[in-house]
């Protein structure tokens, strides 16, 4: 194990070592990357598998997500902020410059179904303006569920929620190639599933917003 995240970090300094004649941007992407890849060596040795492929896997995943935060996103921002007031969709800005909207399932989709309710659709319709006015943004929307079931149902009902999102959205005017859907079944609940309340919260739907480094 020592041996394995000895390599993941020489791994990672070997991304970051450079950052010193970098500028802003270049620096935060080799950063990101140095951080993927030691989280990613990580991850190999603890499921086994080698370090250094790990890292490199990881050392991708740390440079694609470098995203600035502009005077764009904290318009959109405010937006969301403003629309979403009083509905409990939690509005806020990741450590990775995203803005990201946690959605409980009591305002978005019935149990057991992938249609959107009524009282979701307003807080769609804003966010839909507010991307055809920034279009220089990706977005991801990832559907949860809780425990309750097998993943056979709940891995595709996670993802028929999120392509129900992104289908509204669409539908209202954004190029659907902005858009990424993921699906994650119950595998990253946010409470217990012991209890109805920590259900309630892990059944969820969560979108992201990144502007790129240009």
């Amino acid at each position: 194990m020592r041996k394995t995240l000895l390599v993941g970090s020489l791994a990672a300094v070997m991304l970051v070592t450079g950052c010193a004649n970098m500028n802003d941007t270049q620096r935060r992407t080799a950063t990101g990357a140095g951080v993927g890849a030691l989280g990613g060596a990580a991850v190999g040795a603890m499921t086994g598998g080698h370090a250094g492929t790990g890292a490199v896997i990881g050392a991708g995943v740390g440079a694609l997500g470098t995203y600035i935060w502009s005077q764009h996103m904290e318009r959109q921002k405010q937006q969301m902020e403003a629309a979403t007031q009083g509905t409990g969709v939690v509005v806020t800005q990741t450590q990775d410059n995203q803005l990201k909207l946690d959605i409980p399932s009591d305002i978005s989709f019935a149990t057991n179904r992938s249609d959107i309710q009524s009282n979701f659709q307003p807080i769609l319709e804003k966010f839909a303006e507010s991307l055809r006015n920034n279009p220089d943004t990706d977005v991801r929307i990832v559907g949860h569920t809780d425990s309750t079931g097998s993943d056979a149902i709940n891995n595709p009902l996670s993802l028929d929620r999120a392509t129900s999102a992104r289908n509204f959205i669409t539908a209202r005017g954004v190029n659907g190639a902005r858009i990424a859907v993921e699906g994650r079944g119950s595998r990253e609940p946010i409470a217990s599933n012991e209890s109805a309340e920590g259900r309630s919260k892990n059944r969820r739907v969560e979108i992201y917003v990144g502007q790129r480094q240009g």
